[in-house]
C-alpha cells in the first residue's frame, strides 16, 4: 500500500496543528469548544479533530472535491519528512496523485502547469506550500462555509446535542459536580 494510496483510503495518521496566539502560546480560547462547536470557529480547527476532518471529507466527496483535503493533508505530513530519499519519494507520491497532468485525484491550482518531476530531485519540506495555501484558500472561502449548512455538519451537530442532554450526560455531570464541590 503506497503512502498516498493510504490517505486515500483513510488509514493515514490524522493531522495535528497547533494554533498559537500573538505571543506564541498555544491557544486556549478554543479549549472548553468541543466537536461541531470548535469545527463551526474554524477550518483550522475542524482540520486539527480527525473526526471533523472524517465529516468534513464525507462532505467533499459528495461535493466532488475530496482531493483538496486529501492534498492539504499530504502537504502536512510531507513536511514532517525526514531524509533526502523519503522526501523524494513522499514527493513524487503528492506529483504523481494531486499535480500531474496525469494525476488521478488531480487538484486545480496556479502555477500547476509550472511544477515539473524536475523539482521532485531537490525537495524541501515547504516546496508545496504555495499550492497548500491555494487550496486551504479554495477549502476555507468555498467549501468550508458551505460545510457548515450541510447536512453532515447539522446532523452530526444535533447528535452532539442530544448526547450531552442525555440522562446519563446529566447524571455523570452531577456525579464530577459532587466530588469536585465536596
Amino acid at each position: 500500500l503506497s503512502w498516498s494510496e493510504a490517505l486515500l483510503l483513510d488509514v493515514f495518521p490524522p493531522v495535528t496543528l497547533e494554533i498559537n496566539d500573538s505571543e506564541g502560546h498555544a491557544s486556549s480560547s478554543h479549549q472548553t469548544l468541543k466537536g461541531t462547536s470548535k469545527w463551526a470557529t474554524s477550518l483550522e480547527n475542524l482540520l486539527e479533530d480527525p473526526e471533523g476532518v472524517k465529516r468534513f471529507r464525507e462532505f467533499l466527496k459528495k461535493e466532488f472535491s475530496e482531493e483538496n483535503v486529501l492534498f492539504w493533508l499530504a502537504c502536512e505530513e510531507f513536511k514532517k519528512t525526514q531524509g533526502k530519499k523519503q522526501m523524494q519519494e513522499k514527493a513524487k507520491e503528492i506529483y504523481m496523485t494531486f499535480l500531474s497532468s496525469k494525476a488521478s485525484s488531480q487538484v486545480n491550482v496556479e502555477g500547476q502547469s509550472r511544477l515539473s518531476e524536475t523539482i521532485l530531485e531537490t525537495p524541501h519540506p515547504l516546496m508545496f506550500q504555495k499550492l497548500q495555501d491555494q487550496i486551504f484558500n479554495l477549502m476555507k472561502y468555498d467549501s468550508y462555509s458551505r460545510f457548515l449548512k450541510s447536512d453532515i455538519f447539522l446532523n452530526h451537530k444535533k447528535s452532539e446535542e442530544q448526547e450531552e442532554n442525555s440522562p446519563e450526560a446529566q447524571t455523570a455531570a452531577k456525579r464530577a459536580s459532587r466530588i469536585y464541590n465536596t
